[in-house]
This record gives structure tokens, C-alpha cells and sequence, in this order.
């Protein structure tokens, strides 16, 4: 018998409001988003106030005009995320039912997505606005693994994007027909239940713990902000990185798995191939590694 852990008897709904025969609930998910906004938004007012961290010691913007970057900014985490998630995930089901595009309240959200929504609304924003938009994407950068973290435990709330069968004692028998489905004897306990790698922690403590503890601790403790570009390069590169490790260990997307592809992978190259999630990772750190590079071998040419 495997040792493992049961799931917690965690319900995804906080509370449930009736009134006037519709029903109201505050899931986790959406208080992991309401949470990591509000926290993002006061690191990004804390590093405002402090012109020191910034170059020729000046804030890009004045800490008042945070609420406006946000309203920005969560138009294209909902669209960017729940559009990434059509064209990268699902392309051939919605193009064959568009209504159901925008049923975001139905599930469907793809990180890369949402990643791409607030680049394109940041630097929307910062031209609109005359605000140098290298150095806002690193500040956005800085404070956006909090929202990783927090979101990635409402996952495991919600006993979604769990990993493979695994035989560990950590692993979790997460409930469900789905997730109770067990391809080998990897993950199989007492009774024929099947335990998995509890992925959504994993990707919590490397998106979110520990490279938002790196992030921060650069940019108010080792003045990274001074060099626009190589904040955000490197919360590129670190996503990108921690997200492609942690797939090795997460299960794929139903719609890539078949009988002659069990772990579901995107691209093949004979036993072996990669995920979605790994095909979108690799330009992510391709580009924060540029990004670092041309931020640096720019300063030293501006200062030497």
C-alpha cells in the first residue's frame, strides 16, 4: 500500500447568498484574484513612493494613478486569459461553438493568455499615458507572482490541474471520476484509489513563493528597478523555467490525451515530446533572457 494524503474537505464555495431565488457564492478562485490584485496594487503603490529605487532616483508615475493601471490591467487578465485559453487549449470546440466564447463562468483560463492580456494593456496604457513602458512591466512584474501563488492554491481548492499518478508520500487522492482515473499501477492505494502529485502546490511555491520573494527582494533591497527591462525579463525567464519544470509533473490537458499519447503531449519526437504548457514556457524564457541581457549591456553602454 502507497502511502499518501487524503484531500482536505476544503468546499470551493466560501459562502452561498440566496436572494430573490438567485444564488450568489464567493468561490476561493475568485477571492485568489480579488486578493492578488489588492496586494499586487499596494507593492506597486510601495514602490512609487520610494524614488531611490528608481532611475535618476524619479517614479515613473504618481502612486494615485495604480487604480487606473488596474482597471487596465484586469481587462486583460479576463480577456487575454479566457481568449489564450480558446485559441491555445480548446480552438477546435469553440470555433465550432463561438457562443460559448465568452461563458467565462464556465471555466477556461490560460495563464499564457493572461499574461499576454497585460502586456498588450500595460503597454497600451503607458503610451496612452507617457510612462516609460520598460519600467512598468518591471513594477507589474514584481508583483505579479502573488497573484500566482494565491491562484494556484484556489487550484488545489478546487482539486483542478492536478498532477500524474505518482507514488510518493505526499501525493493527494484528489476526488473525481477524472482524477480517479489511474493509467498503471504508479499512484494506486489502498482500496484502488489513485494518488496524484499535488501540481498546483508545486507551482505555487516556484511561480509564486519563491520567485515573488526573489522579485521583491531585488527590486526594494538591490535597486533592480535602476535598469528598466531586467525585472520583467526576469520574471519571464523564472516563469517560464518553474512552469516547464512543474509540467513533468502535471497532467496534461484532456484534449491531447489519447490511447497512443496517455501523457498528452503537444509535440512529439518518438517516445518522448513536450507539453502545451512546456511549447508556451520555452519563448517566455527566451525572451526574459533577452530581456536581461539587453537591459544590462544597454545600461552599461548609458553609463560607462
Amino acid at each position: 500500500m502507497i502511502a499518501s494524503l487524503p484531500f482536505p474537505e476544503i468546499s470551493p464555495e466560501i459562502f452561498t447568498l440566496n436572494l430573490g431565488g438567485f444564488s450568489f457564492a464567493l468561490r476561493w478562485y475568485a477571492l485568489a484574484y480579488i486578493v492578488g490584485i489588492l496586494i499586487a496594487w499596494r507593492l506597486v503603490v510601495a514602490a512609487l513612493r520610494r524614488p531611490t529605487l528608481w532611475p535618476d532616483n524619479t517614479p515613473i508615475m504618481e502612486p494615485a494613478r495604480v487604480e487606473d493601471l488596474l482597471t487596465w490591467s484586469i481587462l486583460g487578465v479576463v480577456l487575454g486569459g479566457r481568449l489564450g485559453y480558446v485559441f491555445f487549449y480548446a480552438s477546435d470546440y469553440y470555433f465550432s461553438h463561438p457562443s460559448e466564447i465568452l461563458f467565462v463562468w464556465q471555466g477556461g483560463m490560460s495563464f499564457h493568455g493572461g499574461f499576454l492580456g497585460v502586456v498588450v494593456a500595460a503597454w497600451i496604457y503607458a503610451t496612452r499615458n507617457g510612462i516609460a513602458r520598460l519600467s512598468l512591466g518591471d513594477v507589474i512584474a514584481m508583483s505579479a507572482p502573488v497573484g500566482l501563488l494565491l491562484g494556484r492554491l484556489a487550484n488545489f481548492i478546487n482539486a483542478e490541474l492536478w498532477g500524474h499518478p505518482s507514488d510518493m508520500p505526499w501525493a493527494v487522492i484528489f476526488p473525481g471520476t477524472d482524477a480517479q482515473y489511474c493509467l498503471g499501477p504508479a499512484g494506486l492505494v489502498g482500496d484502488g484509489l489513485c494518488a496524484r502529485h499535488p501540481s498546483q502546490l508545486y507551482e505555487a511555491g516556484l511561480e509564486g513563493l519563491l520567485l515573488g520573494s526573489i522579485l521583491i527582494f531585488l527590486v526594494f533591497k538591490r535597486d533592480w528597478l535602476k535598469i528598466p527591462g531586467q525585472t520583467m525579463g526576469l520574471f519571464f525567464a523564472g516563469y517560464g523555467t518553474a512552469r516547464f519544470f512543474v509540467e513533468f509533473f502535471r497532467q496534461a490537458d484532456a484534449i491531447y490525451i489519447t490511447p497512443d499519447n496517455p501523457l498528452g503531449y503537444a509535440v512529439r519526437f518518438g517516445d518522448w515530446g513536450v507539453s502545451k504548457g512546456q511549447l508556451l514556457s520555452l519563448p517566455m524564457i527566451a525572451v526574459g533572457l533577452g530581456f536581461i541581457y539587453w537591459a544590462r549591456h544597454h545600461a552599461k553602454k548609458k553609463y560607462v
